[in-house]
């Protein structure tokens, strides 16, 4: 004799996602090596907003000096998106994985993605810098970066601002005057 299974239907309005699903937020989305363009041109192929901040850097050959825009956080794009549209994401070839933490994408924050965005461009000379973590806590009280938190750093007598997103264990260094750099008590 089988028994019979009884089955309860839930109501497709109640199999809704969770708000925050709904919202957009910034991710880091962690790319095949050297294919972070790639991917910046399939998520805007998309019509997906998103962020591959670039520097310059002059690579010299036995016969030549090539100018380069390369990837300012190498392996990674900056991706805004509900959660609910991730898998137009994840289906994009080259993309491996939104940075996330038990099984969950960690959002970035805006505020701090809009001073990078805002900030970073071409005004600024920033490079790739090592992953700082301590050091003297600073804020840049004025210019394109104004708001911005970070470590503040001496290279040949100038003042570097490193600025580390923590998330992606990845630090960006910005040359600043000491005039725009308030201590963060």
């Amino acid at each position: 004799m089988v028994a019979a299974a009884s089955f309860q239907w839930m109501n497709p309005a109640e199999l809704s996602l969770p708000p925050a699903y709904a919202e957009q937020r910034w991710y880091a989305a962690y790319t095949c090596a050297n294919h972070e363009n790639r991917v910046a041109a399939e998520l805007g192929g998309r019509g997906i907003e998103h962020y591959l901040p670039l520097y310059s850097s002059v690579r010299r050959w036995k016969d030549r000096r090539v100018q380069l825009d390369l990837p300012l956080f190498p392996g990674y794009v900056f991706v805004r998106l509900a959660l609910r549209d991730k898998l137009r994401v994840l289906q994009i070839p080259s993309l491996v994985h939104l940075v996330s933490f038990n099984g969950q994408p960690a959002a970035l924050s805006d505020d701090e993605m809009e001073v990078l965005r805002r900030g970073l461009t071409d005004q600024l000379h920033a490079e790739p810098h090592p992953y700082l973590a301590v050091g003297r806590r600073v804020r840049v009280g004025s210019g394109p970066l104004a708001g911005l938190e970070g470590i503040i750093v001496r290279k040949k007598n100038r003042v570097r601002f490193v600025i580390s997103l923590n998330l992606i264990m990845r630090s960006v260094s910005v040359e600043l005057d000491d005039a725009d750099i308030v201590p963060v008590n």
